[in-house]
């Protein structure tokens, strides 16, 4: 197993020192983040205004204009990342985390973005959903050469629409996006009324394969994957999106796993208002409860948070709101353990009987391997919401000032608004009719295929 320790010392500082002393004093400083918490939004010190948006679980990367230029510095890397309380993974990223920052430009900015690379082998970057030169596109082999260990390249290009994008590599990438290798891109409109909303959440979906107990993610899964995130984060380990009510509140998703997300917000409608494409006109708006994204898209869900209480926000794949999943676990439910749990239980003390009577944990706790998450957890005013994975809340409250995004705890329900236990005289069940109650219904026999010649 490869411990964080050696982790980072055995790769982080490869070919650093083959950048150059007299190179790097060109170059904007390259800011790092080593908190796993929501960053307050970066107001821009210069340049042209914009709304900025809030990343979930991360933050937005500072510039320095040179010459009416927006200069960035990504430094890719090893860096070690929260899943949650609990557990770390051993990842790759930009800036000290995974996903790396957010980057925010406005309509028409010329932007500079100096890469310096510090993993192990050779990398790029893609600005997914940018029109630019071809050869900014950041794809290995096709539009330049691969961005080798301790070099630093530098990207040019005019961010010529507002929208909602992303970037990771395109080199390797089935290895360095399994690791975590992505950030957040955001091109801001140059009237900053328009498309203005009171609060802006980003984030990006991603997902792992991390047996129980190890660090780093099995690069080579394709779809079994057991951990799944949003922003390299697990619930509960995924801040609160807090907002004040009647907020006018967006929430941009973008989505690279290696599979589609039904992403569901509960107490409210939306309307998809962007995609990584631009935003929806008006006219072709329709409210929705859940949006689905399929792999390499972006959505931008717009709504009034007119409705107080602490809502749930999710994926709406239920193996996608739990962690460390095993693929090989039987279904036990009806199984009679009695005798044999006790027989078992003398010889593995700790031992415990699950899944007879269907999946819920129930507040139970059992032994894990060091570094591993429950499946099923979380504390909420009312017991377990036995939930993990792509499970956050979005917090309505009416007190909440403008620009406060502190969690205020959780929601004091007005009284009598709770469902509660009923123990009064119920009214009749009325049950389905019986499949013999119209004798005179037709019998259909149905021929099975009995080999594919019959398909």
């Amino acid at each position: 197993m490869t411990s964080r320790r050696s982790f980072l010392t055995g790769t982080a500082l490869v070919g650093a020192a083959a950048v150059t002393r007299a190179g790097a004093a060109t170059l904007p400083e390259a800011v790092t983040q080593a908190s796993s918490a929501t960053m307050a939004p970066l107001s821009p010190p210069n340049g042209r205004p914009y709304n900025p948006v809030v990343t979930l679980n991360g933050w937005t990367l500072p510039w320095r204009m040179q010459d009416n230029v927006k200069e960035f510095h990504l430094v890719a890397e090893p860096v070690v990342r929260e899943i949650a309380p609990g557990m770390k993974a051993n990842l790759w990223g930009y800036n000290g985390q995974s996903p790396g920052p957010t980057i925010e430009v406005v309509e028409g900015d010329r932007v500079r973005i100096f890469v310096t690379n510090k993993l192990p082998e050779h990398t790029s970057v893609h600005w997914h959903g940018q029109i630019l030169p071809c050869g900014m596109d950041g794809v290995t082999g096709l539009t330049q050469p691969g961005i080798g260990p301790g070099k630093t390249f530098v990207y040019e290009f005019v961010a010529k629409h507002a929208g909602t994008f992303m970037y990771h590599p395109h080199a390797d990438e089935m290895a360095q996006m399994a690791m975590g290798m992505m950030g957040f891109w955001i091109t801001h409109p140059k009237n900053p009324a328009l498309h203005a909303v009171d609060r802006d959440f980003v984030f990006l979906l991603n997902a792992y394969d991390i047996e129980p107990g190890a660090y780093t993610p099995k690069v080579n899964t394709m779809l079994d994957f057991n951990l799944w995130t949003f922003n390299s984060r697990a619930f509960p380990g995924i801040d609160p999106m807090v907002v004040r009510l009647n907020d006018k509140v967006r929430i941009r998703v973008g989505n690279l796993t290696m599979t589609n997300h039904p992403i569901h917000l509960h107490g409210h409608r939306f309307e998809v208002t962007g995609t990584d494409g631009g935003w929806v006109p008006p006219t072709a708006r329709w409210p929705e409860v859940t949006t689905d994204i399929a792999v390499g898209q972006m959505r931008a869900i717009e709504f009034v948070a007119d409705n107080p209480g602490d809502w749930a926000f999710h994926c709406h794949k239920a193996h996608h709101t739990m962690n460390a999943m095993g693929h090989q676990v039987p279904t036990m439910i009806g199984v009679d353990h009695s005798g044999v749990a006790e027989r078992i239980n003398a010889l593995l003390p700790d031992y415990m009987v699950m899944g007879d009577k269907g999946g819920s944990m129930g507040g139970m706790e059992m032994p894990l391997p060091e570094n591993t998450l429950p499946m099923m957890t979380g504390e909420g005013p009312f017991g377990g919401i036995e939930m993990g994975g792509m499970f956050t809340t979005l917090k309505v409250r009416a007190g909440q000032a403008r620009g406060d995004y502190k969690d205020p705890g959780w929601y004091r329900h007005p009284t009598g608004s709770v469902a509660h236990e009923w123990t009064g005289a119920l009214p009749a069940a009325t049950s389905a009719p019986s499949a013999s109650a119209n004798p005179g219904d037709t019998v259909v026999t149905v021929k099975k295929p009995a080999g594919h010649h019959e398909h």
